[in-house]
């Protein structure tokens, strides 16, 4: 079982008992935090889609940690101007442990039935082919 879940405006696929780094959340090390922004849901083959969240399903995780990432250094450079800048970043990070995957009142998508034909409707507007207006004749102008 996984499933597609947005976390601090990233989309994951998760499944239980997998740790993900995600951007830096407000909760401390240790407590339990709940994900209800749950986008798709597969339960062994039955796959359930949001419009755009699923109702009523969500991720339950635990923080493990807080943490930076590695070093990005960002350089740029102007060739033949003298122009050089070197800077530096670490992205704050949190890592979670998700616990499990709930799909309470998450309703499956029924299979798709094949449209019935339509009924044609017979009317004489329907039935007989329109006719274009005649074009008028351009008249000779040369006199």
């Amino acid at each position: 079982m996984y499933a597609i879940v947005e976390i601090a405006g990233q989309q994951f696929k998760v499944s239980k008992d997998q740790k993900v780094y995600v951007h830096r959340l407000a909760n401390e090390e240790g407590s339990k935090v709940s994900f209800d922004k749950v986008l798709l849901l597969d339960d062994n083959g039955n796959v359930t889609l949001g419009a755009p969240a699923i109702e009523g399903a969500s991720v339950e995780a635990k923080v493990l940690q807080h943490l930076k990432g590695d070093k990005v250094i960002v350089f740029k450079k102007k060739r033949r101007k003298g122009y050089k800048k070197r800077n530096g970043h670490r992205q704050y990070l949190t890592q979670i442990l998700v616990e499990g995957i709930s799909a309470t009142g998450a309703k499956k998508a029924a299979p798709k039935k094949e449209a019935a034909p339509k009924a044609e409707v017979a009317t004489e507007e329907a039935a007989a082919p329109k006719k274009r207006a005649p074009k008028a004749k351009k008249e000779d102008t040369n006199e």
